[in-house]
């Protein structure tokens, strides 16, 4: 498409999102509390000059329970240095208990000391003991950590994938009542054989760069089948997990056709994307092209980095939305029934990301409990002088996008001001209600700086909240479907391990219910498939659903 013509079409879809009535009248607040309440990792080595493509990509981070003390507790995902590489490398994460809202480093106390430089990071109970455990991509080998009654962790030699992946995900693809894992590989990078940016190897208009993706080989994923005894077998071959070495960023464990079996859709750099639909039989079959998902309605492919599912028009079908590369725009992807998609950026204004930025973690939330999910988008560049090109700047605002209705996004950015104005190069990012107050924070990992804690101060809606425990499915309860019902409207989610970019999301359900005061129906179809129905739940509750047991108040 010529650039003019796209721009007008971009500027046009906007304005047309903008100008639709009916948008909340609230306005969404947010106060970036992370060094008020004890949250800043240990600082780790950074490469400043950015050689490698391993120094630019960042780290994911996680919101957990891990001592099922009912507080959000927050893991940070370390990178390291080639030099630090040599001896072993950095601490990998950082795991802070969460105290009544004061964060403390509980990682020595838990063991978690295991050195590298770690990537990514997904989060599940594989044993289904009762307790969250901890996978962690790398440039190093990954670790499985096993979680010790929420004491301690031990890690483990399971699913340990030698190469550099980046992304992961649990999921029970053959419903089993065990999660299995995907992780996605991006690049096989030998340092003294890939040339750098110190060199002037590679270049980006008129800088020089870090090498990468293109043209270093690329790295098939891998899927790992939990086979109930603690341990993982490779099985990707044998499911028809055909991936021909596509720079994978991150994926998603979701069940996209709603079927009530788990598929799987991975965000690639620079290639087509991958869409592996669920067969029911433990196998799957690579459809993102057939399915409108694989390039944009152009025919374009993006550089994809984070994605995530939700339902943003209430139609009752899960949606996918990835951030890309500058110069580039966000992508929506609109769910139409069956497994196929069409790509709705232009006409629900998320178009209007085109330029700038760099898109990462994303999350499809409702921030304001009106019943409608927007969006947020961490943004950064990974070139550090990229200001010298005239097109793009290192650090970047992260943003908003609020649903409007009728399928349409308005840029609420400025707006919302706080911290996001303030310019980071920020990377990967985790939504959970980490005070419990009833709306949806945001952590925020920033490359070569302390992360961000969002914490959403908006005078919003009503809203309910469900932690669901497996007793046939998965202990997790990783793949369930809840549908509620209020005032006339449907809302769904999913219980989801992974995603946003390369972190992981609080396990429990958060449902903002705008001016309904009661659930008057929840609906949850259970990993296994089973149905589970209750009606009549007061809002602003935080409830427990467990399996074959009924729904009951609690965190």
């Amino acid at each position: 498409m010529d650039p003019v013509v796209r721009a007008t079409i971009v500027v046009a879809a906007f304005l047309v999102g903008a100008a639709i009535p009916g948008a909340a009248d609230v306005s969404i607040k947010f106060t970036d509390i992370a060094g008020a309440v004890g949250l800043t990792p240990p600082k780790a080595p950074v490469s400043a000059s950015k050689d490698f493509l391993v120094d630019t990509t960042g780290n994911g981070v996680a919101f957990l329970d891990y001592d099922r003390d009912r507080d959000l507790d927050a893991l940070i995902v370390s990178g390291s240095t080639f030099a630090r590489l040599a001896t072993g490398g950095s601490r990998m994460v950082t795991l802070f208990r969460n105290d009544r809202g004061r964060f403390t480093d509980v990682t020595a106390a838990t063991g978690l000391v295991k050195q590298g430089w770690a990537s990514g990071v997904c989060v599940a109970d594989y044993d289904n003991d009762g307790y969250d455990d901890i996978y962690v991509t790398a440039y190093t080998a990954n670790v499985l950590w096993h979680n010790v009654g929420g004491r301690t962790f031990v890690a483990t030699k399971q699913a340990a994938d030698p190469e550099w992946s980046t992304g992961c995900a649990f999921g029970d693809y053959d419903r089993d009542g065990d999660v299995d894992l995907y992780v996605s590989n991006y690049v096989r990078l030998t340092p003294g054989k890939v040339p750098s940016r110190a060199n002037g190897s590679c270049h980006f208009l008129n800088i020089d760069v870090a090498c990468g993706p293109r043209p270093l080989p690329g790295v098939p994923d891998r899927l790992y089948r939990n086979l109930g005894n603690g341990t993982f077998e490779d099985v990707t071959k044998r499911a028809g997990i055909i991936d021909p070495g596509y720079y994978g960023f991150t994926v998603l464990f979701s069940d996209l056709d709603d079927d009530g079996w788990p598929d799987i859709y991975v965000a690639n750099d620079s290639v087509a994307n991958l869409f592996f639909r669920n067969q029911r039989d433990g196998t799957f079959r690579e459809q993102a092209l057939a399915a409108g998902l694989a390039v944009t309605a152009d025919g374009r492919e993006q550089a994809g980095m984070g994605v995530d599912a939700g339902d943003y028009d209430g139609d009752g079908r899960l949606d996918l939305v990835k951030t890309n590369f500058s110069q580039d725009y966000t992508a929506l992807y609109h769910n139409d029934g069956d497994g196929l998609f069409t790509d709705v950026s232009f006409r629900s204004g998320l178009a209007a990301t085109l330029g700038t930025y760099l898109g990462w973690g994303v999350g499809l939330v409702d921030f304001d409990n009106d019943g409608l999910l927007d969006i947020f988008i961490a943004n950064g560049h990974i070139y550090p002088d990229v200001e010298r090109t005239g097109t793009s700047t290192y650090k970047q605002r992260n943003q908003l996008f609020r649903n409007a209705g009728n399928g349409r996004f308005r840029d609420a950015t400025r707006e919302t001001g706080g911290p996001l104005a303030v310019e980071k190069s920020s990377r990967g990012t985790a939504f959970g209600d980490v005070d419990d107050d009833g709306d949806v924070d945001v952590l925020v990992s920033v490359l070569d700086e302390d992360p961000l804690l969002l914490r959403n101060d908006t005078m919003g809606g009503h809203w309910i909240t469900l932690r669901l425990e497996g007793t046939e499915s998965n202990r997790s309860a990783v793949g369930a479907k809840v549908t509620v019902e209020a005032a006339g409207k449907r809302h769904v989610a999913e219980v989801r391990s992974g995603g946003s970019y390369v972190s992981q999301n609080d396990l429990r359900v958060h449902i903002g219910l705008g001016t309904a005061t009661t659930a008057d129906r929840v609906t949850i179809r259970w990993p296994n498939g089973n149905i589970e129905a209750v009606g009549s739940l007061a809002a602003d509750r935080f409830y427990v659903a467990r399996e074959s047991a009924g729904v009951q108040p609690g965190k």
